[in-house]
């Protein structure tokens, strides 16, 4: 971890508007991976999957209605 104490690397500004190419299913299959390595339960219905995936990139991107 990279960021000084006390400063926030996250969430990030996108610089051109477009879609980020890093933000795929792969990433959110990977962070569901994880999820369940340190025993929490499978995800096993797509709507958890959708939800993990709007968590994910609330948590990563800045959004218009954040400040």
């Amino acid at each position: 971890m990279s960021a000084a104490a006390g400063s926030r690397a996250y969430p990030i500004q996108s610089t051109d508007g477009r879609d980020d190419v890093r933000f795929t299913p792969g990433l959110v299959f990977d962070v569901a991976r994880v999820i369940e390595s340190h025993g929490y339960p499978p995800i096993a219905s797509g709507l958890d999957l959708v939800e993990l995936s709007q968590s994910l990139f609330r948590y990563l991107y800045k959004t218009k209605d954040a400040s």
